[in-house]
């Protein structure tokens, strides 16, 4: 019986049946790590611990609003209102941690028909009394109630139902409420405790969010620190594992019968196609340097710092000093959030014109300049300049109101190795 040609791949190279597996693992693997559970980074954590301090101010509230139950002249709406609150916000909490923390869409809806249908039938029962700020409870903890959803969703979702929340409050404080020196304070603060932990809380999440995607980025681009001189980067080294493991199946096939010699030409055009691929992989593995793989690897880096490197020069630099010029980048990038304007970071490397004699044997002096945009003197952070010492000796000016860096990094020469 004739076995039927392997499978081609999208990228023109033959696929078998173990290499499908081995695709569709890695799919499976990718697919595990983008859930929301996992791509959260800790966000989950922090869902969990809104979701107490939410439960300890609904404590509060209830315990407040019993003890105000003898002033409504109705309380049975504001007991409704609190029954409806905690139904909804212990129903949204399991059902976001048995998804996997997501919230669909349609829960998303159902959770705030239950805040706005708690915040009307709260101010209903208030009503009466003419001061909102004073005598609503549930209405209060609705509006901290968005804490329990703030790392399931996004921040503008978050932000338009506390922003309406808010909105309806005034407006019920407004209309309702006989604003005097006595009243006018508990409108405020009642307006703020309902309000200001759910942006407070976006503003964090964020934050977070931000600040781990940033370390991520530069953990990832850090191991092209003990990369070869010349090498290929993190994405082509993937693509590169493919094309031999396509390798590997071709000759796999060859070898045991199933595919016949002479290749038909349809096989023999996915061949060539495959030898080239793998030709190209490894002539610009000797042309770019573990530093370009950093910054054009970088999400950060990628887009604001430019390098220009003819001689391939930073290859040179032994791992101290790799360590310091990636750091000094990332810190002066990284702190743009801290300025006022967005900075940019040129490195020029290059060229090599003079040998040094040291107690360590001749050395090789390769001038690398850094000139930024947007970055004052005063205003680099002392880590920098640490940095900075690492890769060699350097002298610091201002060119333009921004900093200027030209350092003599010492490396070995390659020709006596």
């Amino acid at each position: 019986m004739t076995s039927a040609l392997p499978e081609e791949n999208t990228l023109g190279v033959i696929v078998g049946g173990k290499s499908r597996r081995r695709e569709a693992d890695a799919t499976r693997r990718v697919i595990r790590a983008a859930t929301p559970r996992r791509s959260s980074l800790g966000t989950g954590f922090i869902g969990i611990g809104a979701a107490v301090v939410v439960g300890l101010r609904a404590v509060y509230g209830f315990v407040w609003f019993l003890g105000l139950w003898d002033v409504y002249p109705n309380p049975y709406p504001a007991l409704a209102a609190w029954l409806i609150l905690l139904v909804t916000l212990v129903a949204t909490f399991v059902t976001a941690r048995v998804s996997g923390d997501l919230l669909p869409d349609w829960a998303f809806v159902l959770f705030l028909l239950g805040l706005g249908a708690a915040v009307a039938l709260d101010l209903y029962a208030v009503w009466p009394l003419h001061n909102v700020g004073f005598y609503t409870t549930a209405a209060v903890t609705a509006g901290m109630g968005l804490l329990v959803v703030v790392t399931l969703r996004r921040t503008s979702d978050i932000l338009v139902a506390v922003g309406v929340l808010g909105a309806a409050l005034a407006t019920a404080m407004i209309v309702n409420t006989s604003w005097s020196a006595e009243t006018a304070s508990g409108q405020v603060t009642t307006l703020a405790f309902a309000v200001l932990p759910a942006v407070i809380g976006v503003f964090v999440v964020s934050g977070f969010r931000r600040l781990v995607q940033v370390e991520l980025d530069r953990v990832l681009v850090q191991s092209t620190v003990s990369a070869p001189r010349f090498a290929v980067g993190m994405l082509a080294s993937e693509e590169l594992a493919r094309l031999d493991l396509a390798a590997e199946e071709l000759l796999d096939s060859v070898a045991t019968g199933k595919v016949k010699l002479p290749l038909d030409p349809k096989t023999a055009s996915t061949a060539a196609s495959l030898a080239t691929e793998l030709r190209l992989h490894l002539i610009e593995g000797r042309r770019e340097t573990w530093l370009y793989h950093a910054i054009t690897e970088s999400d950060l880096l990628g887009k604001s710092v430019t390098l220009t490197d003819k001689g391939s020069l930073a290859g040179l630099l032994d791992p101290q000093q790799r360590d310091g010029l990636l750091s000094t980048a990332w810190l002066l990038v990284s702190d743009s959030a801290k300025a006022s304007a967005t900075r940019t970071v040129a490195l020029v490397i290059g060229p090599a014109t003079s040998s040094v004699e040291t107690t360590a044997g001749r050395k090789i002096s390769v001038p690398i300049v850094i000139t930024t945009t947007g970055a004052p003197r005063n205003r680099v952070d002392p880590a920098t300049w640490e940095a900075i010492g690492r890769v060699g000796k350097y002298v610091d000016s201002t060119e333009n109101q921004s900093l200027r860096v030209e350092i003599q990094a010492l490396v070995d020469n390659p020709a006596d190795q």
